[in-house]
């Protein structure tokens, strides 16, 4: 008898590891009806009739209230993160320049390259075409977290 309790504990495992852990239907599930209709049969196999219901029973019970159970969202949420990010990967250049704003450029834009800005560097494209050091330049906007630069005649 117990290694029929011990296929419905395998088969109550792999049903919760199918409901939380592994997306969709697969390994997990197939594991759950293997481990239950084994059970089940051996229950009705080797005790008789009356034992392999009560098996049977037992195997949909149990299921249903693990089932109910690992679907509530609060069983959940002392395992989850609750720590917010409230930061980002880097500021924007378009908090700190204006369009219009006057620099240098520090290396040659070809077409990505450095410039100086009011005595801070960012990584800029050029507009149009290559720009070497040295070369007077104007914000002309910005482009995700570059800004975007036009040479100045």
């Amino acid at each position: 008898m117990w290694y029929i309790a011990l296929l419905l504990l395998l088969g109550l495992l792999f049903l919760v590891a199918e409901l939380v852990l592994l997306p969709g239907v697969s390994v997990g599930a197939l594991l759950t009806m293997i481990c239950d209709g084994a059970a089940v049969y051996l229950a009705f196999d080797r005790f008789g009739t009356t034992t392999g219901i009560v098996v049977l029973l037992v195997c949909l019970v149990l299921s249903l209230l693990v089932t109910t159970f690992a679907l509530r969202a609060k069983t959940w949420q002392r395992f989850s993160l609750r720590q917010q990010i409230r930061s980002s990967s880097m500021h924007s250049p378009a908090d700190e320049v204006a369009c219009g704003a006057r620099g240098v450029t520090v290396s040659r834009l070809a077409p990505m390259g450095i410039v100086e800005i009011g005595g801070r560097r960012y990584e800029a494209k050029s507009s149009g075409a290559y720009i070497d050091p040295r070369t007077e330049v104007e914000v002309a906007g910005f482009e995700n977290f570059s800004v975007v630069v036009k040479r100045i005649d």
